[in-house]
């Protein structure tokens, strides 16, 4: 199981998202449909579910939420997001696109700009979704689906703003990122270029 700064990097199977593990934080869950793989992964890894004590969603739809319930652990998410799994919307978590249905979850811990994550901070970043996070430590990004490796980044037609998407990749461009773990496709290093990349392309996109 591939390690990034004592990070645990769970690809996503599926339409699940990513999943990462470090220290007692597991970042997004996936959709719920691929949960032995990803608690077998955790494992594997060296480390234990019973270890963990958060969950961090970067945002609320569906393919990184749907696996919450399957843990025993508090949820932290950016406010923004917070309301829609809190009230079970089932619309705006996308649930209905995949043919899923979600129960309504509580958010115990509602994020906010400049919060802590143990040396993470988050960083409110939106435009795939208006509570999009990203949480950065100084040179490794967890950038969920505002941005991903190769110079693309999230979609804005399903509860998005372009605008802000461009506004977000145009901050995160100023960062010194040296690993970029997105919330789909491969983890690399170079992070910088790739954000870079994307927010170049984001500037012909209307």
């Amino acid at each position: 199981m591939p390690k990034i700064n004592d990070i645990i990097v769970i690809e996503g199977r599926g339409n699940d998202s990513n999943v990462y593990v470090f220290e007692d934080i597991i970042v997004d869950t996936g959709t719920g449909q691929n949960m032995d793989y990803i608690l077998k992964s955790i494992k594997e890894a060296g480390f234990s579910v019973d270890d963990l004590s958060l969950i961090v969603n970067t945002h609320n739809h569906y393919d990184h939420v749907g696996g919450n319930s399957y843990l025993d652990l508090e949820v932290a998410m950016h406010q923004n997001d917070a309301r829609a799994l809190e009230e079970g919307d089932q619309d705006v978590l996308l649930a209905t696109m995949f043919g899923k249905t979600m129960e309504k979850m509580e958010v115990s811990r509602k994020l906010n700009e400049g919060d802590k994550i143990h040396d993470f901070e988050v960083l409110l970043t939106p435009g795939h979704t208006s509570g999009s996070i990203c949480l950065y430590d100084g040179e490794t990004l967890i950038s969920g689906d505002t941005v991903f490796s190769g110079g693309g980044f999230g979609r804005v037609d399903l509860g998005g703003d372009m605008d802000d998407m461009r506004k977000s990749l145009e901050r995160l461009s100023k960062l010194d990122i040296q690993y970029l773990l997105p919330g789909h496709g491969p983890a690399v290093d170079d992070g910088s270029r790739h954000v870079k990349l994307a927010r170049e392309m984001s500037t012909g996109y209307y």
